[in-house]
């Protein structure tokens, strides 16, 4: 639920205006290779906002999350490990997405449909986003993810001012707070875990 991917049906609707001011960080771009590895590794999601009430609404019941991405560069794929904190528990997702290189986006099959999510670099390789639909009034959203746990007010401003070119409002945005993350301990045992598997690997070559 981090990636919000529960929350909407996406449309890749023709993108805003990305010369009004503000707007240049909803500019779809290709993906290449060097946009997998920027985007490869942990990830904290920091928050979103969805103009429909009831997306907006399950966005709130997450309190913290952060997730992983390892990419493939061979099949176009990226492994999705997320950690969420949802009320008094964590919850552990593991699930494949798809990469559409040429339109920038990302997508995950889920409750029988293909969902679309648009990739949104920004000038600052510790930020990026992801919009969907965006030019759907019932149905658009943004969501901002950071490498630390915490963003600068510049960075959030990036956010903000993406929301605005949207007319989407800051009252809109369902923040998260990693001080109330419950995934640390199902993390670290994952480590473990993956660290016996390696070495038992290594003991068998």
């Amino acid at each position: 639920m981090a990636l919000s991917w529960a929350l909407a049906a996406l449309s890749l609707l023709p993108l805003l205006d990305a010369q009004s001011p503000g707007c240049a960080n909803l500019t779809a771009r290709p993906i290449t290779n060097a946009t997998l590895e920027q985007i490869s590794g942990k990830w904290f999601y920091m928050g979103s906002a969805f103009r429909d009430p009831e997306f907006n609404h399950s966005a709130r019941t997450i309190h913290a999350a952060f997730f992983y991405f390892d990419v493939n560069h061979t099949d176009d794929t990226i492994l999705l490990r997320e950690y969420l904190t949802i009320g008094n528990q964590c919850v552990y997702n593991s699930s494949f997405l798809n990469v559409q290189r040429e339109n920038g986006t990302v997508s995950k099959y889920e409750y029988g449909k293909e969902n679309f999510g648009i990739l949104l670099l920004t000038k600052d390789p510790e930020l990026f986003m992801l919009g969907f639909s965006l030019k759907d009034e019932q149905h658009k959203g943004l969501s901002l993810y950071s490498r630390k746990p915490e963003v600068t007010q510049e960075q959030m401003t990036v956010f903000h001012e993406a929301l605005a070119c949207m007319d989407l409002h800051k009252s809109e945005i369902a923040y998260t707070d990693e001080k109330k993350d419950l995934c640390g301990p199902v993390e670290k045992r994952h480590k473990e875990e993956r660290l016996k598997e390696q070495e038992a690997d290594t003991a068998l070559g």
